[in-house]
Protein backbone atom coordinates (compact mmCIF):
# COMPACT_ATOMS: atom_id res chain seq x y z
CA UNK A 1 0.00 0.00 0.00
CA UNK A 2 1.72 3.80 -0.86
CA UNK A 3 1.50 5.85 1.72
CA UNK A 4 0.04 9.11 1.41
CA UNK A 5 2.05 12.21 2.48
CA UNK A 6 2.34 15.68 2.10
CA UNK A 7 4.22 17.66 -0.14
CA UNK A 8 8.45 16.83 -0.21
CA UNK A 9 10.96 19.14 0.66
CA UNK A 10 14.65 18.86 0.24
CA UNK A 11 15.22 19.15 4.18
CA UNK A 12 13.88 16.32 4.85
CA UNK A 13 15.90 13.58 2.27
CA UNK A 14 18.20 11.02 2.96
CA UNK A 15 21.48 9.13 1.11
CA UNK A 16 21.06 5.14 1.35
CA UNK A 17 24.14 3.33 0.82
CA UNK A 18 23.53 -0.55 -0.35
CA UNK A 19 25.07 -3.32 -1.95
CA UNK A 20 22.32 -4.74 -4.40
CA UNK A 21 22.86 -7.81 -6.39
CA UNK A 22 24.11 -7.69 -9.48
CA UNK A 23 21.31 -9.37 -11.58
CA UNK A 24 18.45 -7.42 -13.90
CA UNK A 25 15.73 -5.87 -11.84
CA UNK A 26 17.16 -5.63 -8.49
CA UNK A 27 17.32 -2.15 -8.56
CA UNK A 28 14.05 -1.94 -9.55
CA UNK A 29 12.93 -3.72 -6.57
CA UNK A 30 14.75 -1.02 -4.05
CA UNK A 31 12.70 1.86 -5.67
CA UNK A 32 9.57 -0.48 -5.48
CA UNK A 33 10.11 -0.96 -1.91
CA UNK A 34 11.18 2.92 -1.22
CA UNK A 35 7.78 4.11 -3.79
CA UNK A 36 5.50 1.69 -1.59
CA UNK A 37 6.82 3.29 2.01
CA UNK A 38 6.02 6.56 0.65
CA UNK A 39 9.41 7.76 -0.28
CA UNK A 40 10.80 9.48 -3.72
CA UNK A 41 14.00 8.60 -5.45
CA UNK A 42 16.02 11.14 -6.19
CA UNK A 43 19.74 10.76 -7.92
CA UNK A 44 21.10 7.00 -7.71
CA UNK A 45 24.68 6.99 -8.55
CA UNK A 46 26.92 4.31 -9.13
CA UNK A 47 29.76 4.35 -6.46
CA UNK A 48 31.58 0.99 -8.02
CA UNK A 49 31.20 -3.16 -8.20
CA UNK A 50 32.42 -5.79 -5.73
CA UNK A 51 32.04 -9.24 -6.03
CA UNK A 52 28.84 -10.32 -7.48
CA UNK A 53 27.35 -6.95 -6.19
CA UNK A 54 27.10 -3.00 -7.24
CA UNK A 55 27.27 -0.44 -4.50
CA UNK A 56 25.30 2.33 -4.94
CA UNK A 57 24.19 5.74 -3.51
CA UNK A 58 19.99 6.19 -3.97
CA UNK A 59 18.77 9.95 -2.69
CA UNK A 60 15.39 9.88 -0.41
CA UNK A 61 12.86 12.72 -0.39
CA UNK A 62 10.83 11.82 3.26
CA UNK A 63 8.49 13.01 5.17
CA UNK A 64 10.36 13.31 8.47
CA UNK A 65 13.39 11.47 10.16
CA UNK A 66 10.36 8.87 11.52
CA UNK A 67 9.35 8.60 7.96
CA UNK A 68 13.22 8.27 6.93
CA UNK A 69 13.70 5.24 9.45
CA UNK A 70 11.09 3.45 8.17
CA UNK A 71 12.21 3.45 4.81
CA UNK A 72 15.59 2.16 5.82
CA UNK A 73 14.16 -1.18 8.03
CA UNK A 74 12.28 -1.74 4.72
CA UNK A 75 15.29 -1.30 2.81
CA UNK A 76 17.26 -3.97 5.18
CA UNK A 77 14.92 -6.75 4.63
CA UNK A 78 14.40 -6.54 1.01
CA UNK A 79 16.05 -9.91 -0.19
CA UNK A 80 19.82 -9.80 -2.11
CA UNK A 81 20.13 -5.62 -1.07
CA UNK A 82 22.85 -5.30 2.16
CA UNK A 83 22.08 -1.63 3.97
CA UNK A 84 25.82 -0.33 4.19
CA UNK A 85 24.25 3.01 5.53
CA UNK A 86 22.56 6.51 5.38
CA UNK A 87 23.20 9.60 5.60
CA UNK A 88 20.77 13.11 6.25
CA UNK A 89 21.32 14.97 3.59
CA UNK A 90 20.57 18.09 5.47
CA UNK A 91 23.06 17.21 8.32
CA UNK A 92 25.59 16.73 5.77
CA UNK A 93 25.24 20.04 4.24
CA UNK A 94 25.98 21.40 8.31
CA UNK A 95 28.62 19.78 8.79
CA UNK A 96 31.78 21.81 9.75
CA UNK A 97 29.50 24.99 9.62
CA UNK A 98 28.17 26.54 6.66
CA UNK A 99 30.45 29.69 6.04
CA UNK A 100 34.37 30.76 6.90
CA UNK A 101 36.41 33.17 6.03
CA UNK A 102 38.68 33.63 3.22
CA UNK A 103 41.23 36.35 2.77
CA UNK A 104 40.70 38.47 -0.18
CA UNK A 105 44.61 39.36 -1.02
CA UNK A 106 47.23 36.28 -1.23
CA UNK A 107 50.11 36.36 1.99
CA UNK A 108 52.99 34.49 0.29
CA UNK A 109 55.93 36.78 0.23
CA UNK A 110 57.87 39.20 2.89
CA UNK A 111 56.34 41.85 0.64
CA UNK A 112 52.98 40.65 1.49
CA UNK A 113 53.07 39.96 5.24
CA UNK A 114 54.89 43.60 5.04
CA UNK A 115 52.43 45.61 3.70
CA UNK A 116 49.02 43.26 5.13
CA UNK A 117 50.35 43.29 8.57
CA UNK A 118 53.39 44.77 10.26
CA UNK A 119 55.06 47.18 9.89
CA UNK A 120 52.81 48.42 7.05
CA UNK A 121 49.98 48.38 8.51
CA UNK A 122 51.06 50.64 10.84
CA UNK A 123 49.94 53.32 8.87
CA UNK A 124 46.87 51.98 8.07
CA UNK A 125 45.63 52.13 12.28
CA UNK A 126 46.93 55.82 12.04
CA UNK A 127 44.90 56.84 9.01
CA UNK A 128 41.76 55.56 10.73
CA UNK A 129 42.76 57.02 13.85
CA UNK A 130 43.13 60.27 12.83
CA UNK A 131 39.78 59.95 10.55
CA UNK A 132 37.23 57.14 11.76
CA UNK A 133 35.25 57.56 8.95
CA UNK A 134 38.14 56.08 6.74
CA UNK A 135 37.20 52.24 8.42
CA UNK A 136 35.08 52.19 5.71
CA UNK A 137 37.20 52.16 3.19
CA UNK A 138 40.40 51.12 4.54
CA UNK A 139 38.85 47.62 6.52
CA UNK A 140 35.75 45.30 6.05
CA UNK A 141 33.56 47.79 8.33
CA UNK A 142 32.28 48.84 4.90
CA UNK A 143 30.85 45.49 3.64
CA UNK A 144 30.15 43.50 7.33
CA UNK A 145 27.04 42.99 9.38
CA UNK A 146 26.58 41.39 12.83
CA UNK A 147 23.94 39.02 12.87
CA UNK A 148 23.01 39.33 16.77
CA UNK A 149 21.11 36.46 18.73
CA UNK A 150 20.20 35.10 21.76
CA UNK A 151 18.65 32.24 20.65
CA UNK A 152 15.23 32.93 22.44
CA UNK A 153 12.99 32.67 19.44
CA UNK A 154 14.49 30.59 16.53
CA UNK A 155 12.15 29.83 13.71
CA UNK A 156 9.24 27.74 15.21
CA UNK A 157 11.45 26.48 17.37
CA UNK A 158 11.52 28.80 20.46
CA UNK A 159 14.02 29.27 23.18
CA UNK A 160 16.30 27.15 22.48
CA UNK A 161 19.72 29.15 23.47
CA UNK A 162 22.74 30.44 21.79
CA UNK A 163 24.63 27.40 20.31
CA UNK A 164 21.52 25.63 18.80
CA UNK A 165 20.61 29.39 16.98
CA UNK A 166 24.13 28.98 15.42
CA UNK A 167 22.88 27.22 12.08
CA UNK A 168 20.23 29.40 11.60
CA UNK A 169 22.27 32.43 11.68
CA UNK A 170 24.62 30.57 9.85
CA UNK A 171 22.42 30.58 7.27
CA UNK A 172 21.19 34.17 7.26
CA UNK A 173 25.24 35.16 6.67
CA UNK A 174 24.82 32.83 4.23
CA UNK A 175 22.26 34.93 2.91
CA UNK A 176 23.27 38.14 3.36
CA UNK A 177 26.71 36.88 0.89
CA UNK A 178 25.03 35.24 -1.61
CA UNK A 179 22.20 37.81 -2.10
CA UNK A 180 24.07 41.08 -1.79
CA UNK A 181 27.77 40.26 -1.59
CA UNK A 182 27.74 41.25 2.36
CA UNK A 183 29.62 39.64 4.87
CA UNK A 184 27.98 38.88 7.96
CA UNK A 185 28.85 36.83 10.78
CA UNK A 186 26.79 35.12 13.87
CA UNK A 187 27.12 36.34 16.99
CA UNK A 188 25.40 34.06 19.69
CA UNK A 189 24.95 35.72 22.81
CA UNK A 190 24.92 33.61 26.34
CA UNK A 191 22.51 35.72 27.80
CA UNK A 192 18.99 37.23 27.68
CA UNK A 193 19.41 40.42 29.78
CA UNK A 194 18.57 43.82 27.87
CA UNK A 195 20.70 45.52 29.21
CA UNK A 196 23.39 43.26 28.70
CA UNK A 197 22.68 42.56 24.88
CA UNK A 198 22.42 46.36 24.31
CA UNK A 199 26.15 46.82 26.25
CA UNK A 200 27.78 44.00 24.38
CA UNK A 201 25.86 45.19 20.62
CA UNK A 202 27.54 48.59 21.43
CA UNK A 203 30.74 47.27 22.26
CA UNK A 204 31.04 45.17 18.89
CA UNK A 205 29.72 47.78 16.74
CA UNK A 206 32.96 49.56 15.94
CA UNK A 207 33.96 46.21 13.91
CA UNK A 208 30.80 46.56 11.74
CA UNK A 209 28.75 48.54 9.11
CA UNK A 210 25.45 47.27 10.12
CA UNK A 211 23.33 45.44 13.02
CA UNK A 212 21.06 42.40 12.36
CA UNK A 213 18.85 41.41 14.98
CA UNK A 214 17.50 38.04 15.30
CA UNK A 215 15.19 35.94 16.45
CA UNK A 216 15.15 37.74 19.78
CA UNK A 217 11.47 36.68 21.69
CA UNK A 218 9.32 39.85 22.29
CA UNK A 219 8.81 42.13 24.49
CA UNK A 220 12.75 42.51 24.78
CA UNK A 221 13.08 42.76 21.24
CA UNK A 222 11.22 45.83 20.97
CA UNK A 223 13.23 47.90 23.71
CA UNK A 224 17.00 46.36 21.96
CA UNK A 225 16.47 47.31 18.50
CA UNK A 226 14.61 51.21 19.69
CA UNK A 227 17.48 51.58 22.27
CA UNK A 228 20.59 50.31 19.99
CA UNK A 229 19.17 52.47 16.79
CA UNK A 230 19.26 55.70 19.30
CA UNK A 231 22.54 54.74 20.53
CA UNK A 232 24.51 53.39 17.48
CA UNK A 233 24.94 55.35 14.58
CA UNK A 234 24.88 52.48 12.12
CA UNK A 235 22.28 50.79 10.85
CA UNK A 236 20.33 48.28 12.94
CA UNK A 237 17.60 46.25 11.85
CA UNK A 238 15.48 43.53 13.92
CA UNK A 239 14.45 41.24 10.65
CA UNK A 240 11.98 39.32 12.12
CA UNK A 241 9.94 42.60 12.49
CA UNK A 242 10.42 44.39 9.87
CA UNK A 243 12.32 41.51 7.51
CA UNK A 244 8.69 40.04 7.33
CA UNK A 245 6.68 43.48 7.72
CA UNK A 246 8.66 44.60 4.15
CA UNK A 247 8.04 41.80 2.24
CA UNK A 248 4.59 41.36 3.52
CA UNK A 249 3.78 45.04 2.74
CA UNK A 250 5.52 44.19 -1.21
CA UNK A 251 2.90 41.56 -1.73
CA UNK A 252 -0.01 43.20 -0.25
CA UNK A 253 0.45 46.35 -3.01
CA UNK A 254 0.33 43.69 -5.47
CA UNK A 255 -2.88 41.46 -4.24
CA UNK A 256 -4.24 44.89 -3.81
CA UNK A 257 -3.54 45.49 -7.67
CA UNK A 258 -4.95 42.23 -8.68
CA UNK A 259 -8.82 42.58 -6.78
CA UNK A 260 -8.81 46.14 -7.73
CA UNK A 261 -8.84 47.52 -4.30
CA UNK A 262 -8.33 51.11 -3.01
CA UNK A 263 -5.54 50.83 0.27
CA UNK A 264 -7.43 53.39 1.78
CA UNK A 265 -10.79 51.64 1.88
CA UNK A 266 -9.76 48.22 2.59
CA UNK A 267 -10.29 46.13 6.25
CA UNK A 268 -7.68 44.46 7.38
CA UNK A 269 -7.05 41.58 9.93
CA UNK A 270 -3.75 41.17 11.22
CA UNK A 271 -3.88 37.93 13.73
CA UNK A 272 -0.90 37.76 15.93
CA UNK A 273 0.38 41.14 17.83
CA UNK A 274 4.19 39.52 18.58
CA UNK A 275 6.95 41.26 17.14
CA UNK A 276 6.17 40.56 13.56
CA UNK A 277 2.44 41.56 13.85
CA UNK A 278 3.05 45.13 15.56
CA UNK A 279 5.90 45.50 12.50
CA UNK A 280 3.33 44.28 9.82
CA UNK A 281 0.16 46.80 11.64
CA UNK A 282 2.83 49.93 11.35
CA UNK A 283 3.74 49.26 8.12
CA UNK A 284 0.72 49.08 6.13
CA UNK A 285 -0.50 51.78 7.85
CA UNK A 286 1.68 54.25 6.66
CA UNK A 287 1.20 52.63 3.05
CA UNK A 288 -2.52 53.90 3.78
CA UNK A 289 -4.75 51.50 5.49
CA UNK A 290 -6.86 53.00 7.55
CA UNK A 291 -9.53 50.23 8.88
CA UNK A 292 -6.94 48.10 10.64
CA UNK A 293 -8.21 46.14 13.57
CA UNK A 294 -5.04 43.32 15.71
CA UNK A 295 -6.02 40.08 17.27
CA UNK A 296 -4.11 38.29 20.09
CA UNK A 297 -5.36 35.15 21.60
CA UNK A 298 -7.96 36.64 23.25
CA UNK A 299 -10.02 38.48 20.25
CA UNK A 300 -9.94 42.29 18.94
CA UNK A 301 -7.12 44.66 20.66
CA UNK A 302 -9.28 47.93 21.34
CA UNK A 303 -8.96 50.58 23.43
CA UNK A 304 -11.14 49.50 26.14
CA UNK A 305 -9.00 46.59 26.50
CA UNK A 306 -7.54 46.42 30.00
CA UNK A 307 -3.83 45.31 31.37
CA UNK A 308 -2.39 45.39 27.71
CA UNK A 309 1.64 45.52 27.22
CA UNK A 310 3.15 48.86 25.84
CA UNK A 311 3.02 47.24 21.88
CA UNK A 312 -0.34 46.27 22.68
CA UNK A 313 -1.56 49.91 24.46
CA UNK A 314 -0.23 50.91 21.05
CA UNK A 315 -1.77 49.08 19.29
CA UNK A 316 -5.44 50.00 21.28
CA UNK A 317 -4.56 53.36 20.54
CA UNK A 318 -3.75 53.28 17.00
CA UNK A 319 -5.85 50.93 15.59
CA UNK A 320 -9.12 49.63 14.78
CA UNK A 321 -10.84 53.13 14.68
CA UNK A 322 -14.57 51.62 14.75
CA UNK A 323 -13.56 49.83 18.28
CA UNK A 324 -14.67 46.46 17.09
CA UNK A 325 -14.78 43.82 19.49
CA UNK A 326 -14.76 40.01 19.75
CA UNK A 327 -12.37 37.04 18.69
CA UNK A 328 -11.22 36.81 15.48
CA UNK A 329 -13.94 34.67 13.59
CA UNK A 330 -16.38 37.83 14.48
CA UNK A 331 -14.30 40.55 13.62
CA UNK A 332 -13.21 38.44 10.19
CA UNK A 333 -16.34 38.68 8.83
CA UNK A 334 -16.52 41.50 6.07
CA UNK A 335 -12.64 42.38 6.10
CA UNK A 336 -10.75 42.53 2.48
CA UNK A 337 -7.09 40.99 3.61
CA UNK A 338 -6.13 38.63 6.63
CA UNK A 339 -2.70 38.64 7.64
CA UNK A 340 -1.66 36.03 9.46
CA UNK A 341 0.97 35.73 11.62
CA UNK A 342 0.27 33.69 14.55
CA UNK A 343 -0.65 30.07 14.78
CA UNK A 344 -1.75 26.89 12.40
CA UNK A 345 -5.13 26.59 11.23
CA UNK A 346 -7.08 28.87 13.70
CA UNK A 347 -9.32 29.61 10.41
CA UNK A 348 -11.54 28.28 8.49
CA UNK A 349 -13.35 28.28 5.16
CA UNK A 350 -16.19 29.14 6.96
CA UNK A 351 -14.39 32.78 8.08
CA UNK A 352 -12.83 33.35 4.75
CA UNK A 353 -16.30 33.04 2.67
CA UNK A 354 -17.08 35.78 5.71
CA UNK A 355 -14.84 37.74 4.28
CA UNK A 356 -15.63 40.78 1.70
CA UNK A 357 -15.97 40.18 -1.76
CA UNK A 358 -12.31 39.00 -3.60
CA UNK A 359 -10.89 38.72 0.15
CA UNK A 360 -6.94 38.21 0.30
CA UNK A 361 -5.34 35.79 2.72
CA UNK A 362 -1.56 35.87 3.97
CA UNK A 363 -1.73 32.72 6.30
CA UNK A 364 2.19 33.38 6.86
CA UNK A 365 2.87 31.03 10.27
CA UNK A 366 5.47 28.01 9.58
CA UNK A 367 5.69 25.70 9.08
CA UNK A 368 1.76 25.03 8.96
CA UNK A 369 -0.41 28.37 7.93
CA UNK A 370 -3.13 30.16 9.71
CA UNK A 371 -5.62 27.99 7.14
CA UNK A 372 -4.02 26.12 4.31
CA UNK A 373 -4.22 26.55 0.57
CA UNK A 374 -6.49 23.87 0.01
CA UNK A 375 -9.08 24.80 2.22
CA UNK A 376 -8.83 28.61 1.36
CA UNK A 377 -8.13 28.95 -2.43
CA UNK A 378 -11.64 27.78 -3.52
CA UNK A 379 -12.62 31.38 -1.84
CA UNK A 380 -9.68 33.54 -1.77
CA UNK A 381 -8.98 35.83 -4.63
CA UNK A 382 -5.13 36.04 -3.22
CA UNK A 383 -3.23 33.29 -0.88
CA UNK A 384 0.25 33.82 0.10
CA UNK A 385 2.12 31.80 2.74
CA UNK A 386 5.44 31.73 4.62
CA UNK A 387 6.34 28.37 2.64
CA UNK A 388 8.01 27.39 -0.33
CA UNK A 389 5.81 24.89 -1.95
CA UNK A 390 3.35 26.99 -2.47
CA UNK A 391 2.76 30.14 -4.78
CA UNK A 392 3.24 33.76 -3.08
CA UNK A 393 5.99 32.61 -0.37
CA UNK A 394 6.25 35.81 1.58
CA UNK A 395 9.66 35.36 2.62
CA UNK A 396 12.38 37.78 4.23
CA UNK A 397 15.22 36.77 2.37
CA UNK A 398 13.90 39.16 -0.51
CA UNK A 399 14.59 41.95 1.63
CA UNK A 400 17.20 42.12 4.54
CA UNK A 401 19.96 41.17 2.03
CA UNK A 402 19.23 44.60 -0.75
CA UNK A 403 17.94 46.34 2.47
CA UNK A 404 21.47 46.22 4.25
CA UNK A 405 23.32 46.54 0.58
CA UNK A 406 21.65 50.15 0.31
CA UNK A 407 22.21 51.17 4.15
CA UNK A 408 25.92 50.31 3.83
CA UNK A 409 26.55 51.59 0.33
CA UNK A 410 25.33 55.19 0.99
CA UNK A 411 27.16 54.84 4.75
CA UNK A 412 23.31 55.21 6.61
CA UNK A 413 23.37 55.58 9.83
CA UNK A 414 19.61 53.73 10.45
CA UNK A 415 17.28 52.24 8.29
CA UNK A 416 14.02 54.57 8.65
CA UNK A 417 10.25 53.84 8.13
CA UNK A 418 10.68 55.35 4.76
CA UNK A 419 13.92 52.80 3.69
CA UNK A 420 11.63 50.60 4.47
CA UNK A 421 8.62 51.37 2.72
CA UNK A 422 10.91 52.46 -0.64
CA UNK A 423 12.06 48.72 -0.44
CA UNK A 424 8.63 46.93 -0.33
CA UNK A 425 7.73 49.29 -3.64
CA UNK A 426 11.01 48.00 -4.84
CA UNK A 427 9.83 44.44 -4.46
CA UNK A 428 6.63 44.34 -5.45
CA UNK A 429 7.81 46.62 -8.90
CA UNK A 430 9.41 43.71 -9.71
CA UNK A 431 6.73 42.12 -10.61
CA UNK A 432 5.50 43.74 -13.70
CA UNK A 433 1.70 44.24 -14.57
CA UNK A 434 1.95 42.33 -17.78
CA UNK A 435 2.65 38.63 -15.30
CA UNK A 436 1.21 40.10 -12.17
CA UNK A 437 -1.92 37.54 -11.17
CA UNK A 438 -3.34 35.73 -8.45
CA UNK A 439 -0.61 33.03 -8.15
CA UNK A 440 2.50 35.78 -9.04
CA UNK A 441 2.30 38.70 -6.82
CA UNK A 442 6.18 38.55 -4.83
CA UNK A 443 9.36 37.67 -7.33
CA UNK A 444 11.23 34.61 -6.59
CA UNK A 445 13.80 34.65 -3.51
CA UNK A 446 16.25 33.82 -6.54
CA UNK A 447 15.57 36.79 -8.99
CA UNK A 448 19.06 38.41 -8.92
CA UNK A 449 17.56 41.77 -9.68
CA UNK A 450 15.58 42.21 -6.49
CA UNK A 451 18.65 42.95 -3.92
CA UNK A 452 20.50 45.78 -6.70
CA UNK A 453 16.73 47.26 -7.16
CA UNK A 454 15.88 47.07 -3.05
CA UNK A 455 19.80 49.07 -2.36
CA UNK A 456 19.16 51.70 -5.36
CA UNK A 457 15.47 52.57 -3.51
CA UNK A 458 16.27 52.37 -0.06
CA UNK A 459 19.58 54.36 -1.09
CA UNK A 460 16.95 57.28 -2.77
CA UNK A 461 15.03 57.54 0.64
CA UNK A 462 18.07 57.56 2.71
CA UNK A 463 19.78 60.31 0.94
CA UNK A 464 16.25 62.19 0.55
CA UNK A 465 15.40 61.73 4.26
CA UNK A 466 18.67 62.60 5.81
CA UNK A 467 19.89 59.76 7.18
CA UNK A 468 23.11 59.04 4.38
CA UNK A 469 26.38 60.09 5.46
CA UNK A 470 28.43 59.30 2.42
CA UNK A 471 28.49 61.70 -0.59
CA UNK A 472 26.28 61.54 -3.16
CA UNK A 473 26.97 62.67 -6.81
CA UNK A 474 24.14 62.84 -9.66
CA UNK A 475 25.29 59.84 -11.64
CA UNK A 476 26.80 57.54 -9.19
CA UNK A 477 27.27 56.91 -5.78
CA UNK A 478 31.10 57.32 -4.01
Amino acid sequence: MTVSQPPFNASNSIIVRLKIDNKVGMLASVNRVISEMGGVVGAIDLVGPEDGVLVRDISIFTNDPDHSDKIVESIKKTPGVEFVNFSDRTFLVHLGGKISIRNRIPVKTRDDLSMAYTPGVARICMEINQDPEDAYKLTTKGNTVAVVTDGTAVLGLGNIGPKAAMPVMEGKAMLFKEFADIDAWPICLDTTDTEEIIRIVKAIAPGFGGINLEDIAAPRCFEIEQRLREELEIPVFHDDQHGTAVVTTAALINALKVVGKNVEKIKVIVSGAGAAGIACTKMIMHLGVKNLIVCDSKGAIHSKRTNLNPSKNWLAENSNPEKESGALKEVIAGADVFLGVSAPNIIGQKDVKNMAKDPIVFAMSNPDPEISPEEASPFAAVMATGRSDYPNQINNVLCFPGIFRGALDCRSNTINEEMKLAAAHAIAGVVDDAHLNADYIIPSVFDTTVAKKISESVQAAAYKTGVARRKQNKYIFF
